[in-house]
């Protein structure tokens, strides 16, 4: 007759990694071996915590998790693969998992194609830009850059870029390794090419990134290899038009002879710092730009009404253009600013 005993026993638990009192068999001779019996009771006392902390690790992750992680966390391989056969878990990639009975988002797809590509690699590109919220929407494919040294197979959903970035152009935004700002500022308006990449380039300069940031990222990437369309771009914003709707102003009043004015005039006013698109100093007249960006934005749109308000109380004139009075109506722009001019004779 075999019988098997039970007794509380406490001992360091290689499941939960800490000392516990869970039941351990002690037997007398049976068909199973002793270290069996002690990993089965293991399992069912912290198999649940494991699981848990797992799904909670996913579940910060928008769903995704690695085989690698997965293992680190207790599970084995047998069990993983039993949760993607059951439908608990979907593979995403080659060792890249979705955990949970759902579909994966757009979010989902990004984190997956960067944990497939390995150590390394982050999202660029188009995909970038859309994490870093320049663009509403992400591209079909995941776009990831990896180290020149490694070269992971093509895979269908995510497009590969081989290239050695400088630590500077590479950072962690929730959790998912990316380009940094700059580089994908410039990343997102070479892809998206003059139509659309220039008026990217304006909102990021009105809004997130410095002029020197893009050009020092400008340098470091693209000047490896040359990109004559971005450079151009750069040197027309390093002019100190914020937008290029400033700069077409700035070649209307070039093209027709008007001086005196200057580009981002600073006024302090009240004690608070201003700064005017384009100023006629000796003839308090200021000239403000609504560019692409600028309808998008309703903190800068209330920013420049409070400022404008305060100008006319100082005593300025204030005429304001936008980028279609600025392409379609251009003899007209010309006229009226001729008109105030000659209206406030210093």
């Amino acid at each position: 007759m075999i019988t098997v005993s039970v007794t509380k026993v406490t001992h360091f638990c290689r499941f939960c990694h800490r000392n516990s009192d869970h039941a351990s068999p002690v037997h007398t001779p049976g068909p199973y071996p002793q270290p069996e019996r002690a990993e089965r009771a293991g399992r069912a006392h912290c198999g649940d915590a494991v699981l848990v902390l797992i799904e909670e690790l996913a579940e910060s992750r928008d769903g995704v998790l690695t085989a690698a992680e997965a293992v680190r966390g207790g599970l084995t391989a047998w069990q993983i693969r039993h949760r993607v056969r059951s439908g608990q878990w979907v593979k995403l990639h080659p060792g890249v998992y979705l955990v949970g009975r759902r579909a994966p988002d757009q979010r989902a797809q990004a984190r997956a194609a960067v944990a497939w590509a390995g150590a390394g690699a982050v999202a660029s590109g188009l995909t970038a830009a859309w994490w870093w919220g320049l663009r509403d929407w992400a591209p079909a494919a995941a776009e990831v850059t990896v180290p020149r040294a490694r070269s992971p197979h093509r895979r269908a959903g995510v497009v590969l870029r081989r290239r050695n970035l400088d630590p500077v152009d590479l950072v962690v935004l929730r959790g998912l390794p990316v380009t940094a700002l700059p580089l994908t500022v410039l990343d997102a308006a070479a892809a998206l090419g003059h139509d659309s990449g220039r008026p990217l380039v304006d909102r990021a300069l009105q809004r997130r990134v410095a002029f020197a940031g893009l050009h020092a990222a400008y340098c470091r990437v693209f000047g490896q290899y040359g990109s004559p369309w971005l450079g151009r771009v750069l040197r027309q914003a390093a002019d100190g038009a914020c937008s290029h709707a400033e700069r077409v102003l700035h070649r209307l009043l070039w093209q027709t002879r008007i001086g005196g004015w200057v580009a981002n005039h600073r006024v302090v006013l009240s004690g608070i710092e201003y700064w005017i698109d384009i100023a006629f100093v000796a003839h308090r007249l200021a000239i403000e730009v609504d560019g692409w960006a600028w309808h998008s934005d309703v903190d800068r749109f209330a920013h420049d009404r409070r400022r404008q308000n305060t100008l006319v109380l100082a005593g300025w004139t204030v005429l304001r253009f936008t980028w279609h009075d600025l392409t379609s109506r251009p003899k007209a722009v010309i006229t009226q600013i001729r008109a105030a001019i000659a209206v406030s004779v210093p």
